[in-house]
């Protein structure tokens, strides 16, 4: 079985995946709590990291998502941060985690 992401990043509703990320992990983080809830998917892929920003910044605003600095949106008490830890397995790949917190 080939490991799909769809069209969504794994545990958000309404965040896309960029054509050439997958799913770099299993599962997805998510607590959901009174105050909000927190989640963070991390994915990957062969794309060059000013491309994974470029398309996240004309992708998010026309979902409702306001920038607010480099690499962090929000939208309804929510703020969504963009990361890119250092993956060692190939140094072609792009990895970007995306987490969600309340504000």
């Amino acid at each position: 079985m080939v490991a799909e992401s769809g069209p969504f990043v794994p545990g958000f509703t309404d965040v896309p995946v960029m054509p050439g990320l997958a799913t770099a992990e299993s599962e997805p983080l998510v607590f959901d709590k009174p105050g909000g809830r927190i989640v963070q998917a991390v994915l990957s892929g062969e794309v060059p990291r000013q491309a994974v920003l470029a398309f996240y910044d004309q992708t998010l605003p026309q979902l409702g998502w306001r920038r607010a600095g480099d690499r962090l949106f929000v939208r309804e008490g929510e703020e969504l941060r963009l990361e890119f830890p250092q993956q060692a397995k190939s140094k072609a790949a792009t990895a970007v985690r995306f987490t969600l917190t309340p504000r």
